[in-house]
């Protein structure tokens, strides 16, 4: 029967062969040596139940939690979670969630459990509640409730163990929210801090290395439009302040912090088209700057920081409901984008989550009305 693990670590040990040949002969003859492929995808056991919008979060003892997402189209919030094992490419049942929910939040707490905010629940109504996971017992508890509902925000663990929650939609669904919350893990309750400048959803938000954080982008139904604009949240004083506007206004885009600075890529679409451009943020000026250009265009798509500091930027759409397969890599240093292998399905709404051993786990999503249930690992 075939095992998913031991077809991965087959894959790396040939890798390795062919590395240590390669320089052997490329040392001794002085002949160009062949060059080993870079980055391939191999197949792992598929999850227990076909999502999307999903969350993944990696545990501290490596393995990964899956929570919530669609099981269709836009109809069915799942509260259903699994665990997957990476010593074994397996799938496991964990407790399911209090409240099926999509496009929420998870957020890794200090010590191990995991904090799970807002979405979109059974009867399509945003939610303003959370709970906690324990990978101790398996078990999720609530916790205080945030006191506005909200769904596809975003959560940042600050230096203190406390997250903030930012933007998103309001528990009618028709206005994205400029107002921020955060989570006190010590009590399990909320409180109010300041609003952003502009309401936004579908943004993205960084911790800074300065413990600050930035928000950018997203869209704004009050406005009508993507956006372009950037604040910066300080937590020593609980207010934001306005810095400058990316060059591209974008909304469900990546943004991955590399050393002090940070890289936006990608997003858009239906106010604005898809984007295949990048943008560096630099926060000691406050300034932008545009870097090499993805080689496709893409939203809805995932990104892992490899452990060499490039960027794996995978799946996605350039055409609505119809999702890509191609992925491609950022190189910081050479500010450009090189194509890699592709994934063997093509996928958007989906999670890439790094594993420890510097290989990323991709799992679930859809494309052209179908959601699948399929996962595969990318070796860089």
């Amino acid at each position: 029967m075939w095992n998913p693990v031991q077809d991965l670590e087959g894959w790396r040990r040939a890798v390795f062969v062919a590395t240590v040949l390669t320089a052997a002969v490329a040392g001794g003859s002085g002949v160009a040596a062949p060059v080993v492929p870079q980055g391939s995808w191999v197949p792992t056991a598929s999850l227990a139940h076909a999502r999307w919008h999903h969350t993944a979060t990696l545990l501290q003892d490596g393995r990964v939690l899956v929570a919530g997402g669609d099981a269709d189209c836009c109809a069915t919030a799942l509260a259903s979670a699994e665990l997957y094992n990476p010593a074994t490419g397996a799938w496991s049942p964990t407790g399911s969630m209090n409240v099926p929910r999509t496009y929420h939040s998870a957020t890794l707490l200090p010590g191990g459990k995991v904090l799970v905010v807002g979405g979109v629940g059974p009867s399509r109504e945003s939610l303003k509640s959370a709970e906690l996971y324990n990978p101790a017992t398996g078990k999720w508890s609530r916790v205080g409730s945030m006191a506005d509902a909200r769904y596809d925000q975003t959560a940042t663990l600050l230096r203190s163990g406390r997250v903030l929650v930012a933007g998103g939609y309001d528990a009618a669904s028709t206005s994205t929210i400029a107002g921020a919350e955060l989570y006190h893990r010590n009590t399990g309750l909320w409180s109010r801090v300041g609003s952003m400048a502009d309401a936004r959803s579908g943004h993205t938000a960084v911790l800074l290395e300065n413990g600050n954080v930035l928000v950018a982008g997203g869209f704004s139904s009050d406005q009508d439009t993507d956006l372009a604009s950037a604040e910066i949240y300080s937590p020593s004083t609980g207010t934001w302040s306005s810095t400058a506007n990316m060059g591209t206004p974008r909304r469900q885009q990546q943004a991955i912090r590399l050393g002090a600075r940070v890289l936006v890529v990608g997003g858009g679409g239906f106010i604005t088209p898809y984007r295949r451009t990048a943008e560096i943020y630099h926060p000691a000026a406050g300034t932008w700057t545009y870097t090499g250009s993805m080689t496709t265009a893409r939203s809805v798509f995932a990104s892992a920081l490899l452990p060499d500091g490039r960027v794996l930027a995978a799946g996605g759409t350039k055409v609505g409901f119809y999702s890509l397969k191609s992925a491609e890599i950022y190189d910081p240093d050479a500010r450009r984008w090189v194509a890699t292998a592709s994934m063997s399905t093509p996928r958007q709404g989906f999670t890439a989550t790094l594993l420890h051993d510097g290989t990323v786990l991709v799992a679930g999503g859809a494309s052209a009305g179908e959601v699948f249930d399929t996962a595969e690992i990318y070796v860089p």
